[in-house]
């Protein structure tokens, strides 16, 4: 039973500590950004990815594309105005 007693009361004291060290730290943080200090700076976003290679002089990828536009109309996600606009344009390619 004292083993008992001894893991829960060490158990206890780490997590108070736990506890007392993050709230010490929010509230540090909490004066300095309201006494007018910026925040620290957020990870600095990824880089976008490089440009796709330029598709091929070939039909096969105006065909895919066409495929595509194709699906998207019969689903009706363009209207037959967009459909044909964008029709033109690939075929224009």
């Amino acid at each position: 039973m004292p083993g008992l007693l001894r893991g829960i009361a060490r158990t206890a004291v780490v997590a108070g500590t736990a506890a007392t060290v993050s709230n010490r730290v929010s509230r540090r943080q909490g004066r300095r950004w309201g006494a007018g200090e910026s925040p620290p700076p957020a990870a600095p976003a990824p880089a976008p990815a490089p440009p796709a290679s330029p598709p091929p002089a070939g039909g096969v990828d105006r065909l895919t594309a066409l495929k595509q536009l194709g699906e998207l109309h019969k689903q009706g996600v363009l209207t037959d105005d967009e459909f044909n606009a964008e029709k033109a344009k690939i075929l224009a390619s």
